[in-house]
């Protein structure tokens, strides 16, 4: 199936009742014929409903559906992007660990990290996406990951994903790689080689600002980097935890079934099933989106570079911007999703700019059906000093925009005011 018939039919089996929508299964637990039922259930010897915490049947349908999209083998929905990142690492990386990440990152990436993973004893070093060759020199025995943005927030790069992904396999590191902004319908990571994908649901997935989620997806066939591998010696030991259950030796995807069975069980952060639900929704037209979104932002973004205000325009759509030959490359048709950003001479004057549009709303998001603006040195970004700022490309000019769903000509039409004002 083509990815738009599986938006609209991948992962659910119509309960008996015929439904055609996915129901909303909102229930804590669920009942067990017996105890041998329970039994069988806690140590994998049949799948099925044990706790919400763990799984749910709404969740299932998204879980399922998502990771037919990403073309991976399976997913865990997570409460939010930051708790699906947070997954990936913690469930290759431990004290005394390291991993290697892209400078140019979210900022609550940034802070993830560069500060928070610190005080568990996991160190991150950092490399410029434009020079992947510089990873090499920041590997050793201990790193467990490399994660970058397939479309990077708000610096609007094009990671060469084949290329870090061969570095990656040639030392067997896991690649994890947060395709938020492109989406599955745009860039596909897997094809190019990447292990492990994450998003924000709460972006485009839902597509309308309406539930915060995040989502880890597996690729097929993990399990032959996992298994042997010195650097991940936990899920080849048995895990005490879980009856000295070895994760590469179970017929399941090793990386999400340690996420769910470790992570999900000890920490909690779960998808509600309501959320699920709506980004399952969200999912129907994903794709249909996808387009429109990077239509208005290209019209958009060849207006702002053609403004005698604009100093730069950071759109790899754009033939003159030094992302387009990695963007025609790893996405598809060349549609580049619906975030740009443009730098302007100072902070004053991209106040000004900011504060002078009427239709976009400034709102710390992206993704929306609806158009926002946002200046990322003074909000996402804030936490950064000025040379943090520039080294993870967001000088103290840049302004953010996540093109909605808006005539075109009614959102170039606001910015010429504010541009003017």
């Amino acid at each position: 199936m083509e990815l738009q018939t599986k938006a609209l039919h991948a992962g659910y089996e119509k309960d008996s009742q015929g439904t055609m929508a996915v129901p909303i299964y909102m229930s804590t637990a669920y009942e067990f014929r017996d105890v041998e039922h329970a039994a069988n259930l806690f140590s994998l010897k049949e799948l099925g409903n044990i706790y919400t915490r763990l799984n749910n049947p709404t969740t299932d349908v998204f879980e399922k559906r998502f990771a037919e999209i990403e073309g991976g083998a399976a997913a865990i929905a997570t409460s939010s992007g930051m708790s699906a990142t947070f997954f990936a690492i913690a469930n290759a990386a431990e004290a005394g660990d390291n991993i290697v990440c892209a400078r140019q990152l979210y900022g609550g990436s940034l802070t993830l990290t560069a500060h928070t993973l610190k005080r568990f004893g996991i160190e991150a070093r950092f490399f410029d996406v434009h020079n992947p060759e510089s990873i090499e020199a920041l590997v050793d025995d201990k790193t467990k990951i490399i994660f970058f943005e397939s479309l990077t927030n708000p610096s609007i790069d094009v990671a060469d994903i084949e290329a870090i992904t061969a570095i990656a396999n040639k030392h067997g590191i896991l690649t994890v790689v947060d395709n938020t902004v492109a989406t599955p319908i745009l860039c596909r990571p897997f094809e190019f080689g990447a292990d492990i994908t994450v998003h924000s649901a709460s972006k485009y997935t839902t597509g309308q600002g309406l539930a915060i989620g995040g989502i880890l997806v597996e690729r097929k066939e993990l399990v032959e980097k996992l298994k042997g591998n010195p650097r991940y010696a936990h899920f080849n030991e048995p895990d005490a935890s879980y009856h000295g259950l070895v994760y590469v030796d179970v017929p399941l995807p090793p990386f999400t079934l340690r996420t769910r069975l470790s992570l999900l069980r000890d920490i909690g952060a779960v998808s509600s099933p309501f959320n699920s639900w709506l980004f399952i929704q969200g999912l129907e037209h994903l794709s249909l989106r996808m387009r429109e979104h990077s239509s208005n932002a290209l019209q958009l973004a060849e207006y702002l570079e053609a403004h005698p205000k604009v100093n730069k325009v950071n759109y790899p759509g754009l033939k003159s911007n030094e992302n387009y030959k990695m963007g025609q490359k790893y996405f598809q048709d060349g549609a580049c999703s619906g975030l740009l950003s443009f730098e302007v001479a100072s902070l004053e004057e991209a106040t000004k700019i900011v504060n002078a549009t009427e239709l976009y709303s400034l709102v710390v998001n992206i993704g929306d059906s609806k158009s926002i603006i946002t200046h990322p040195a003074s909000t996402t970004h804030q936490q950064l000093n000025e040379e943090e700022l520039k080294a993870c490309g967001v000088p103290s000019g840049l302004i953010r925009i996540s093109c909605g769903l808006e005539s075109i000509n009614d959102l170039i039409a606001d910015m010429e005011q504010a541009l003017n004002s």
